[in-house]
């Protein structure tokens, strides 16, 4: 089986026991990965994200298995006119929030 194939036969399922199995570093069932099994396992997870879970993250592994990353000035763009973090009402009798 390719690569490739093997990406598109995974389940959502499938790639969220995967996703949980490298967060934890063991499979549902409580037996601990391998070295070689993590880091397929991982392979897997990229994989699968790239093709399946767009991202709009500055860091992130792109459908064609390369790395892409978003300038800084293309982050300061998105983030112009959202100088806003959180708005409260000013009571206006007490000037308390």
């Amino acid at each position: 089986m390719q690569f490739d194939d093997l990406v598109s036969s995974i389940t959502p399922d499938t790639f969220e026991r995967l996703l949980q199995a490298v967060e934890l570093g063991k499979w549902p069932d409580g037996v601990k990965l391998s070295d070689q099994q993590r880091e397929h396992c991982i392979q897997l997870v990229m994989a699968y994200q790239a093709r399946y879970c767009p991202s709009d993250e500055a860091f992130r592994i792109g459908a064609d298995g390369q790395l892409v990353t978003r300038s800084k000035r293309d982050m300061k763009a998105e983030l112009k006119g959202k100088n806003t973090i959180a708005s409260f009402a000013l009571n206006s009798s007490t000037n308390e929030i």
